[in-house]
């Protein structure tokens, strides 16, 4: 397809979020199936649904068609990968990875990187705003 900086149609699917209670629960294979029918996606569009947005955190669902190119910097956000489905490969300036479906990936450095997808792929982007530390344990 081509490359995206991310610039994306956003989605906000109320029918598919659970209010039967105050936890926010997805039905990802249904927004996922909801995401591949809209025109943008036949259009061979990037498709994201924002699934949480505070000042602190950001949740996207995405799906992006194969080949499709997402170039960006990373600056002091930790940023998360999680393939939901499909495959892609990471690139920074160091050092490239292969992220299968069901594997994560954590940034949280100054990177400048590129995500590639491999097939057709749905991945979850989870962004949280401030310098974040792993657990060392």
């Amino acid at each position: 397809m081509g490359k995206a900086t991310f610039k994306a149609n956003y989605l906000l699917l109320k029918d598919n979020l659970s209010c039967s209670s105050s936890l926010p629960m997805f039905d990802l294979p249904a927004l996922v199936n909801t995401m591949k029918h809209k025109q943008s996606w036949v259009n061979g569009e990037l498709n994201a649904v924002v699934l949480l947005k505070t000042p602190i955190k950001q949740i996207i669902l995405t799906a992006m068609h194969e080949g499709t190119v997402i170039e960006s910097f990373q600056s002091n956000d930790s940023i998360t990968f999680q393939i939901i489905d499909g495959q892609a490969i990471f690139h920074t300036r160091k050092e490239s990875v292969i992220l299968d479906k069901g594997q994560l990936l954590i940034l949280n450095e100054n990177t400048k990187y590129s995500l590639t997808s491999m097939e057709d792929t749905v991945l979850i982007l989870t962004i949280e705003s401030g310098a974040l530390q792993l657990s060392q344990n």
